[in-house]
C-alpha cells in the first residue's frame, strides 16, 4: 500500500486496541489513545526505510537517506545469508525483506520502549518526535508535500513536546498498562510494533505479498511472500486502496475511537 493508507490503517489499529481495552475494563486515558494513534500512524510507514523512494526515506533529509542505504544493504545481506532453497537467488535489493517481518516489528517496539524508559523525558521526546513527523507525512501528506521539511519538523517537535507534557500529568497515561516504578512510557513500544505489523499486513494483500513470517520457513522458502489468493490482491495505489480501503479505515477508526472513549454507552 501507499503511505497515506498505511498511516490510516496504523491509526485505526491503535484505536481498535483502545476499544478492546475499554471492553476489557482497562480503558486508555484519552492522551494515550490520541498519542498512540499518532505513533502507530507514523510507525506504519517505518518498514519502508529499505526503499529510497519511500516517505520515511526522505522525511528527515540526509539522515534518513543515509539510514535508507544502510537498512537496504543490511536487509539484502540478511536475505542472502538466510534464504531457503526456494527463495530467489538473484535479488538485487533489500526492499520487503528484513523490515517487513514480525521479528523486526518486535525489535523496533522493544528498542523504542527501552529508549523511553532509560532515556527519561528526552528519550520519550525523541521517540515521539520521529513518529509525529512520520504521522504528519502520512496523514497530512498533501500538506506535507507542499511544505518545507523544516515546518514539518517544527510541527513534530511541538506535537511531541505538548503530548509529553499532557501525558506527564497524573492520571493521563504515562504509566498506562505498566504501572510499576520505572515503567512509565513502556507502553510506547506497543503502537510502534503494531504499526510495523499493520504495514506488513497491508503489503501482504498487495500483488507482491510480504514475508511477514520470516524466519519461520514455509516449504522450501524462508522468505515466503504471505498473502491472500492472487485474485484477492491489488496493486499499491489502485482504486481498491483509494476508494475502498481508505474510507473503511477512516470509518473503523472513528467507530473504535468513540467506543474507546466510552461515548457509545
Amino acid at each position: 500500500m501507499m503511505g497515506p493508507a498505511h498511516s490510516l490503517s496504523g491509526a485505526a489499529a491503535w484505536l481498535g486496541v483502545g476499544a478492546l481495552a475499554y471492553g476489557l475494563d482497562h480503558p486508555m486515558p484519552w492522551p494515550v489513545l490520541l498519542t498512540g494513534a499518532l505513533i502507530c500512524a507514523g510507525a506504519a510507514l517505518a518498514p519502508d526505510l529499505d526503499h529510497k523512494a519511500a516517505t520515511i526515506s526522505r522525511a528527515f533529509g540526509p539522515v534518513s537517506r543515509w539510514m535508507c542505504e544502510v537498512i537496504d544493504k543490511l536487509s539484502h545481506a540478511v536475505y542472502k545469508s538466510t534464504r531457503g532453497r526456494g527463495d530467489a537467488a538473484g535479488r538485487s535489493g533489500g526492499h520487503r525483506t528484513l523490515t517487513h517481518t514480525w521479528l523486526w516489528a518486535v525489535i523496533c517496539g522493544a528498542v523504542a520502549a527501552g529508549v523511553c524508559v532509560l532515556g527519561g523525558r528526552w528519550g520519550v521526546l525523541a521517540v515521539l518526535f520521529v513518529h509525529m513527523v512520520l504521522a504528519v507525512e502520512g496523514l497530512l501528506w498533501r500538506q506535507a508535500r507542499v511544505s518545507s521539511d523544516v515546518l514539518v519538523w517544527l510541527l513534530g517537535v511541538t506535537s511531541a513536546w505538548m503530548l509529553t507534557d499532557i501525558l506527564d500529568k497524573p492520571g493521563n497515561g504515562a504509566g498506562w498498562l505498566f504501572d510499576q516504578p520505572g515503567q512509565q512510557y513502556l507502553w510506547v513500544g506497543l503502537p510502534i510494533a503494531l504499526g510495523s505489523l499493520v504495514h506488513c499486513i497491508g503489503d501482504a494483500i498487495t500483488v507482491s505479498g510480504c514475508p511477514i513470517l520470516w524466519p519461520i520457513p514455509l516449504g522450501r522458502k524462508r522468505w515466503y511472500p504471505v498473502g491472500p489468493p492472487k485474485g484477492m490482491r491489488f496493486r499499491a495505489g489502485s482504486w481498491v486502496e483509494l476508494k475502498v480501503l481508505t474510507p473503511v479505515f477512516m470509518a473503523l477508526g472513528g467507530l473504535c475511537a468513540v467506543t474507546a472513549l466510552g461515548l457509545l454507552g
